[in-house]
């Protein structure tokens, strides 16, 4: 499974939403402290490209010593239309300053240096340490892994069904036991699938639960996914 710091990574570098928090600091447009854009640098420092007039710029130029305490809170959400759409959230904490002259104007570059990082998602809740997270590398699927489930969604439905037939005795072999399955996340490692049966009563958060189809190796690209993809549909009957 990937590691806590790796899945952190991963949402840092990915496109899920992203909000600045500076303690005491109000907002009456929340987008100004979305940032644009975010990279990690090779300390494992986060960069972030927010308008020049954001508060939270304005915070961060003045001031002092440079001891401006802040959190960057990531959420992350499935690209497809699933129960409890909510994959994970993150939170990286820690000091912000400004970096003038790296951005295109109208822009401000600011620097998190990180002090405490959690994330809390679909694999649990953990702590990171920020030596950890410098060292980590993103899920090499992680710029294609919204694409690659929409299409398993709406081109493959039928296979990514059919992968109820390795469930074995835990669960109900029929596909037809099910109102709903859905691909749910990607990874080097494997494909989440989250099955919704078909019982009366209870809720749809009841009544659904995710399974995990692994790969026999890790997957480096997206030709070796579409490898192991076949193989996991072949395995299912298909």
């Amino acid at each position: 499974m990937p590691s806590a710091a790796e899945r952190t990574r991963t949402l840092v570098q990915s496109t899920c939403s992203a909000v600045l928090l500076i303690p005491g600091l109000e907002c009456i447009y929340p987008d100004q402290l979305m940032p644009g854009v975010r990279t990690v640098g090779p300390d494992g420092e986060i960069f972030l490209v927010l308008p020049a007039d954001s508060p939270a710029v304005r915070a961060a130029t003045h001031a002092q010593d440079d001891e401006l305490a802040a959190a960057l809170e990531l959420t992350d959400v499935a690209p497809v239309s699933v129960p409890n759409r909510i994959r994970g959230r993150a939170r990286l904490s820690g000091w912000l300053t400004c970096v003038p002259g790296m951005a295109e104007p109208g822009r401000m570059l600011l620097r998190l240096e990180l002090g405490e990082v959690s994330v809390d998602d679909l694999w649990g809740t953990e702590s990171v340490e920020p030596e950890e997270f410098a060292h980590a590398c993103p899920d090499p699927l992680v710029d294609h892994e919204a694409e690659l489930l929409q299409h398993l969604h709406a081109g493959h439905g039928d296979q990514v069904r059919g992968l109820s037939a390795l469930l074995g005795e835990r669960e109900s072999p029929s596909s037809e036991a099910y109102a709903q399955v859905v691909p749910v996340a990607l990874d080097r490692f494997g494909l989440r699938v989250r099955f919704t049966r078909r019982e009366g009563g209870g809720t749809a958060a009841d009544r659904s639960f995710d399974a995990r189809f692994e790969f026999p190796e890790p997957v480096r690209d997206i030709a070796q996914l579409r490898q192991e993809m076949h193989r996991l549909f072949e395995a299912a009957g298909y």
